[in-house]
């Protein structure tokens, strides 16, 4: 086969540093704006983005030429960036350092982003550590609890 051929769709969960909850309702459709801004430039599709003060979920499909890891370094360090300077009273924030990614197949794509669209009702049921915990059980990765 001379051409490659991909559809490599992420599920991307990270958080702010201590899950301190600065991303408020009058910050969040900007800093969505941004990070799929980000997605953009690095020559990915965003699907979805939406979550809660504390934490983010992205649905991206991503090219093959890009780590992932460098993808998820740039996106944050980019909106910590972006939040930094374009609102100055929020010069504290910054974003944990880890993340979440889970693939997501073309067959599950609305499910997912039904899921993310509704971030804000989910989560007046269940916290983000107990979701984050789901998902990684789901999906059979070994964490300690210690460190969620």
């Amino acid at each position: 086969m001379s051409q490659s051929f991909t559809n490599l769709i992420y599920h991307l969960i990270f958080s702010t540093k201590d899950r301190r909850p600065l991303i408020t309702l009058d910050y969040q459709p900007r800093l969505y704006e941004y990070i799929g801004g980000t997605i953009r430039g690095l020559g990915g599709i965003s699907l979805g983005i939406n979550g809660v003060e504390d934490h983010v979920h992205v649905l991206a499909k991503l090219r093959p030429d890009k780590a992932l890891s460098d993808v998820l370094r740039d996106l944050k360090v980019g909106a910590s960036g972006w939040m930094h300077d374009v609102f100055p009273k929020l010069s504290d924030f910054s974003w944990q350092r880890g993340y979440a990614a889970f693939t997501v197949s073309q067959s599950n794509l609305l499910q997912v982003q039904r899921y993310l669209a509704i971030q804000k009702e989910h989560h007046q049921r269940i916290s983000f550590r107990d979701e984050f915990i789901r998902f990684l059980k789901e999906n059979d990765i070994e964490f300690d609890e210690r460190y969620v």
